[in-house]
């Protein structure tokens, strides 16, 4: 159980599947993972949009590397869509955004979790986020943050590793928006073999 507002890092090895499931609903699930051999390759935004073709995840969709290289592919999704562009959240943005004091946020987490592995804020990219709703318009408006997620109690998805991965993830805690309905609640996240 990953209570809101925690965050959890771990590696899955090649072929393992990592659950995660949005206890409650309406809860955004922010989400790195990097070659667990060689951590300087990881998740890269813009290749996976492009060689998925398009800026949502959903089943089938695989998370590619920076070199080109799958690192995890979406095997189950009771949810159907995923964001791939409005980023995590942080102190800098939330004062940006919403004029709101220093508090729990998304980067701080990364930065939390990625330091269990040797790794910083300087190895954070742009990241996915799980069960978070953001609509783009045909003008290229997205509204990141201003419509609840799509995600009923129980949903989940769930990634099959391609090859050994460090995968980390921070439970959103976000309260200036409604990505999480103005209330930040738990996740569970499983690890498991499946053949």
């Amino acid at each position: 159980m990953i209570p809101a507002a925690g965050d959890w890092s771990g590696i899955v090895k090649a072929g393992q599947r990592l659950r995660i499931v949005d206890l409650e609903g309406h809860q955004a699930v922010d989400f790195l993972c990097y070659d667990a051999a060689d951590p300087a390759e990881r998740y890269n935004a813009a290749d996976t949009m492009k060689i998925n073709g398009s800026i949502f995840l959903g089943p089938g969709s695989k998370l590619y590397s920076d070199m080109g290289r799958a690192l995890f592919t979406i095997v189950e999704d009771s949810c159907g869509r995923h964001d791939t562009i409005g980023g995590c959240c942080s102190n800098e943005s939330n004062h940006l955004r919403y004029g709101a004091t220093p508090g729990p946020n998304c980067r701080d987490n990364f930065v939390r979790a990625l330091g269990r592995h040797g790794l910083g804020r300087k190895d954070i990219v742009a990241n996915v986020n799980f069960f978070m709703h953001v609509p783009v318009g045909a003008d290229g408006f997205m509204n990141t943050g201003l419509d609840a997620g799509h995600s009923k109690p129980g949903d989940r998805v769930e990634l099959r590793a391609e090859r050994d991965v460090l995968a980390v993830l921070s439970n959103c805690p976000q309260i200036n928006n409604a990505t999480n309905d103005f209330n930040p609640t738990p996740v569970r996240v499983t690890l498991f073999d499946r053949d």
